[in-house]
């Protein structure tokens, strides 16, 4: 028996149970991208697959809907992938165990993905029904676009003839999205020296906190566990002189990480004055994050005394140093939108190899020279520290197009379904909007989707009633279309 047979719409959770029982993490979108093929393969729709699994699938318009304007419904393959500390799952081979509470899904232990699976689930849906009135459709199920949107940015639009899209990333009924933030990747590298240190490795590890999304959630003032991490190192290095062995945090570049682990090795005689600190900092960051983290959890555990190839202590300062004052969060909000995060940065993924430590941050901003600016800030830092930054990706905002014909159609159809007014914003997150209209100038695009709550979490879960509502605002609006 399918575990989401009694939700409706059917079809379209059918559908997205199928996609949840595929492996698609970013960079692991091969599997999913060749079951869309083989969806349109066995319904005699054309179909086009490029070198990087972006897919493109087209369906004639239905009768009297000939002369209609194509429409473009556009989602992505890849999820984010991250699972709560006691999750065994490997979610590189296998697929998510989806259960329903009430009027949510989620997964058990991991990310659900409902960001962006549902938009493939409902396209997919619309695609299957020959009942269904609509224009011309294309569907664009692009990947990677959770660490970069490295499958927009790869695109070749020139074969695309619509030029009113549907983008159905948003996360939140209700709101019309029509402009979203840039964002750049940046990795931040340290080098570092190694030597032979003789001493007792100690253990400290953050886990429990909530995590969520780099974007759309980083105003809601959650701890991040990266920063968190350097802000302990600091204090306990006030107290007794270390050397660090290991350095871990976060697993993927646009999401605050809710876990992370450093080993250290000290003095059997500096432990207890190591452990001191760590418990005094411990407890003021549980005070002061008893609110949006409650259930935080920091431990110290020491091992036995031991020899280590500890990073030196001139690497161990700097690291530290680094760890604990770069910035991390809010940095400006926006004067033209009430409420709208302006530019924010965000130390997804820390790691530390034999010779270097790497410090990825996702950078956002709605204005392009503040993106730009926060990047320089981090450049020189590095460089201070003696480290260099590198981009990794970079892609520009989504600006809001004052007029737009496709954006009024959709809101008198949310004003018709509804009985109320859409609120019409602009998010601080990444959408492949800015990208594809940096290919095409003349599309038209508006972003909606349903509600999902804590994406890019393990807590990650999808309104079911919301999904029915969402699903037939995109119905009505293809109805229109003629």
């Amino acid at each position: 028996m399918s575990v989401l047979e009694n939700c409706q719409p059917k079809k379209v959770f059918a559908f997205f149970e199928e996609l949840c029982a595929i492996p698609h993490g970013s960079h692991n979108t091969k599997a999913i991208s060749d079951y869309c093929v083989a969806f349109a393969k066995s319904r005699g729709l054309a179909v086009e697959q490029d070198a990087h699994n972006n897919v493109i699938i087209r369906k004639a318009a239905s009768a009297g809907f000939e002369h209609a304007p194509t429409v473009i419904l556009q989602g992505h393959l890849d999820m984010v992938c991250v699972k709560d500390a006691d999750c065994s799952k490997d979610m590189a081979k296998e697929g998510l165990d989806l259960v329903v509470e009430g009027e949510f899904v989620r997964a058990k232990g991991t990310s659900l993905g409902g960001d962006d699976g549902i938009a493939v689930a409902m396209a997919l849906a619309i695609l299957d029904d020959d009942t269904l009135p609509h224009p011309a459709l294309e569907a664009l199920f692009t990947v990677d676009e959770e660490v970069g949107m490295l499958g927009a940015m790869a695109l070749d639009f020139s074969s695309l003839k619509g030029r009113w899209l549907i983008n159905i990333d948003s996360e939140e009924e209700g709101i019309i999205t029509v402009g979203c933030a840039g964002g750049t990747t940046l990795d931040c590298l340290l080098p570092l020296r190694r030597e032979e240190r003789c001493g007792v490795c100690c253990t400290v590890t953050l886990a429990g906190l909530k995590g969520g999304h780099s974007g759309t959630e980083i105003h809601k003032g959650r701890a991040s566990a990266t920063a968190l991490l350097g802000r302990l190192l600091q204090e306990m290095a006030s107290a007794a002189p270390y050397g660090l062995v290991t350095l871990q945090g976060g697993t993927v570049g646009n999401a605050i990480p809710c876990t992370a682990e450093t080993t250290l090795v000290a003095s059997a005689g500096d432990l207890a004055a190591l452990q001191a600190a760590c418990a005094q900092c411990a407890a003021a960051l549980r005070h002061e994050y008893a609110v949006t983290d409650g259930d935080m959890n920091i431990t110290f555990a020491a091992g036995e005394e031991t020899t280590v190839a500890a990073v030196d202590a001139a690497g161990t300062n700097a690291a530290v140093f680094a760890l604990a004052q770069l910035p991390q969060g809010v940095v400006t909000m926006s004067q033209d939108m009430e409420g709208l995060v302006q530019t924010s940065l965000n130390l997804g993924v820390l790691t530390m190899s034999e010779s270097e430590m790497q410090m990825r941050f996702t950078i956002r901003s709605s204005m392009e020279s503040q993106k730009l600016w926060l990047r320089h800030r981090l450049e020189r830092f590095m460089a201070f520290v003696g480290g260099k930054a590198e981009v990794v990706t970079d892609y520009p905002g989504w600006e809001f197009r004052r007029d737009s014909a496709f954006r009024e159609l959709v809101v008198a159809c949310y004003r018709e379904q509804y009985g109320a007014e859409p609120e019409v914003a602009a998010i601080h997150a990444g959408l492949e909007c800015g990208i594809l209209c940096g290919k095409a100038p003349d599309l038209d695009c508006v972003s909606i989707g349903p509600d999902i709550h804590d994406i890019h979490s393990p807590q990650e879960r999808l309104s079911i009633s919301s999904t029915q509502r969402v699903y037939e605002l995109v119905l009505k609006v293809l109805e229109k279309c003629r």
